[in-house]
This record gives structure tokens, sequence and C-alpha cells, in this order.
């Protein structure tokens, strides 16, 4: 297998190098058909997808996979529109980021440039393999996409139909590839092909995260697990606080930008945790709460430790009442994943500070979580919502899938 994947590297890296002169038109045109393919291929998706989702049934997987996992006309709908729009997107690639002149009349300019060959490793969900094949090759670059078994046939019709849509606009032939073999060692095997891979992305769980992390010697872009917070401050609107706090966590609980811990302060827990109790209840949500939390909420079990590191992605929800903002902005940076915090608050100077210390790639005032996403930010979609420092943090668009180089015009100049 590991010879197989070394042999699509090899043609990914061609089509890199042809697909870095490829046109801004062309780009659009290839993204604009593949949205049509999608849409045009709607029955034999689905019909792919339900023989997984099936399958996934079969072996007990957890609700919140399976809503991972599920396809409807509307996610693929979703889909195309996501291509559209990055096809309406200004093109990165050849954008000039600074120029200058040296006094020995040096011209220096530093320009935008495709990566070259991305690698996307991903579980459950299937929209991933549009959304990364899009941003890749708007971006200039090509990409090898390996998803997880529990959506090979989803992965496959997408991408056999991405690809030949793309490939009939004017793009590269295996400017897009995807690793069909379940086997692990595919995985491995793409984690290692240094030389041939540019980067490397991991999209899904903490354990997919912390495998690619461990073994992998590309350069990898580490994205998070979503310990999100939501703080509600004495001045806040509990009216509005309320619909905030249902949405980040009811609207989707299954994905990493969902509210998995509350933190309300003292001054307002008595009246405001009972309206909260009452409209999640409403929504099956489980509660665990700290001490002091469960005087006010009467179904709540109490929080263990390991409740306040826990991603759910599931209708639970860890609830803690504070001191103060700096026990608020204690514990979030304690224990979030440096993925999307939220204070709700009316007091200026509350929100400025909790911007302004607490340590996570978004952080929101009045706000829900669940906007943490390419889409809503108009990337038109992502590849991952990277919670590390280096070179790219937040949700991932075409910008952070591009890197620079120095062009250097002289006129016969020599160094003394």
């Amino acid at each position: 297998m590991s010879e197989q994947v070394h042999a699509m590297a090899v043609r990914a890296r061609e089509a890199a190098q042809r697909l870095a002169g490829v046109s801004t038109a062309v780009k659009n045109t290839a993204l604009e058909a593949m949205a049509e393919a999608l849409c045009a291929h709607e029955p034999e998706i689905l019909a792919a997808n339900a023989e997984d989702v099936s399958a996934a049934q079969e072996r007990g997987t957890a609700g919140a996979m399976i809503d991972r996992l599920t396809l409807t006309p509307a996610r693929i709908a979703a889909m195309a529109d996501g291509l559209r729009q990055i096809a309406s997107l200004p093109d990165p690639v050849g954008e000039i980021l600074e120029g200058w002149r040296r006094p020995n009349g040096l011209e220096i300019q530093r320009v935008r440039v495709p990566m070259g060959v991305i690698g996307v490793i991903y579980e459950s969900r299937p929209n991933v393999t549009a959304d990364a094949a899009g941003l890749c090759l708007k971006a200039g670059n090509a990409c090898l996409l390996r998803g997880g078994s529990e959506a090979l046939r989803s992965n496959a019709a997408i991408a056999r139909r991405l690809a030949e849509a793309g490939e009939r606009a004017g793009l590269p032939p295996n400017s897009l590839q995807l690793i069909e073999s379940p086997d692990r060692e595919t995985a491995r095997a793409l984690m290692r092909l240094n030389g041939l891979v540019d980067l490397l992305i991991p999209r899904g769980g903490a354990g997919l995260i912390q495998s690619v992390l461990e073994n992998a010697t590309v350069p990898v872009i580490e994205t998070g697990t979503g310990n999100c917070h939501t703080y509600v401050d004495p001045t806040a609107d509990l009216d509005a606080a309320l619909e905030i706090i249902v949405n980040a966590k009811c609207s989707r609980p299954s994905v990493c930008n969902a509210m998995e811990t509350l933190l309300v302060h003292e001054v307002i827990a008595d009246e405001f945790l009972p309206m909260v109790e009452e409209r999640l209840a409403a929504q099956g949500v489980e509660l665990r709460g700290c001490p002091r939390a469960c005087e006010y909420l009467s179904s709540a079990i109490p929080a263990t430790e390991e409740d306040w590191k826990t991603e759910y992605l599931a209708l639970i929800l860890a609830v803690r009442v504070v001191d103060s903002l700096d026990e608020a902005i204690a514990h979030i940076n304690a224990y979030g994943t440096r993925h999307s915090e939220a204070i709700l608050t009316e007091d200026y100077s509350a929100a400025q500070r909790f911007l302004r210390e607490v340590d996570a790639a978004c952080v929101y005032v009045n706000a829900s979580t669940r906007f943490t996403d390419g889409y809503e930010f108009g990337f038109g979609a992502e590849v991952g919502i990277s919670n590390q420092k280096l070179h790219a943090r937040g949700p991932m668009g075409l910008r952070e899938l591009t890197t620079h180089k120095y062009l250097i015009r002289g006129s016969g100049q020599i160094r003394g």
C-alpha cells in the first residue's frame, strides 16, 4: 500500500508543478464545474452515503459521528455552494505582499505562491472532500486526500465526480486524488512522504490529530478539538444570552465549534441558571455542574475534573459558577483547546479584557461560537480550523494554503 501512496504523491507533485501556472479563469471554471457535478450526481452520492451510514449504524457508531457522516440534499447543495463561493473569491496566487528597492538598485518583492502538494487526513465528514479539494485547487495546490473508512463510499463518489469535472475544465490530471484504501498503512505512508508532500493537515478527533503529530515527518498544521466556552457576565442581556447559549450548544452539538462549558458569574447565577436549565431541558441537554451550579440546577449531576477538559460532541454541557471575569478567563485558558471562546456582556471594558486575554484562535463578544467556520467567515469553505500559532490560526481558507517567495530583480549587481 505504501508504494501505491508514493506513486500517487509523485503524480500529485507533477500536477502541482503544472497547477502553479494555471490561470485564475481556468481554476474558477473548474470549481463551477465541480459544483455542478455534485448537484448532477446527487442521487449517486446520496446512495453511496446511505451505505456508509447503514454500515456505521450496524457497528454501533455514536450519534454524533452518524450526524457528521450523514449527507442530505441540503448538505450537498451547501458543498456545491461552497465551491462556487471559493470560485468567486480573489485568487491569492501571485499577490504581491510587499516590495521595496535597496540602495544598490535591487528590487525585491514578496509574492504569494502555492504550497505545492497538500495532504489531508480526515474522519467522518464527507463534505471535507469537497471543501479541501476546492480550497487546495483554487490556491494552486494539488491535493492528496485520505478520508476515514466510515465514509469510504461517500468520499469516493464525491472525489470521482470532482476530479472528472476539474479535468474536463482544464485542470491537470491528478490534481485531486483520493486514497481509497482504508488500511492504516496508507495513512502512515502519507505522513512520511518527505519531498513529495509539502503540508499535511489532519482533521478529526483528538486521537487522529495526536497520531498525526506523533508519526508524521512532513510538516503538519495542527487542527484542534473544540472544548469551547461561553462566559455570561453580570451585565449580559439575559434573554439574548439564552438564545446564544441554546444555539451554541444545540444547533449542531457534534461539531468542534459547539459550546461544551458554560461559565456564569455568581451575581446572576440564581436567576439565570434555572432559565438555562428550562431551555436546555427542552432540547434534551444533560447538565454537569460544579457544586455551586448544582445548587441552582435541579437536574444537574456533579461535574468531575474530567468534565472541564472534555469535548463532548453531544447534548451534554458542563456548567460552572465563577466569582469574577478573572476566574472565567483563568478557567478558559486552563481547560480550553484554543479554539473558540465567547463572552456575553454589555460591559465594554470586560469585553475588551476578554478579547485581549483569552488565548484562542477565535474570541467572540455577544455571539455564538458556532460561527467559527470558513463558510461563515466568508472563505467559501475551510480545510480545517487551526488552533496552533504558526503560519495559520482559526478557519483555514485560501491564503492559509499558500506560502511566499521573494522575487529579486537586478541590473548586474554583485556583492562586495
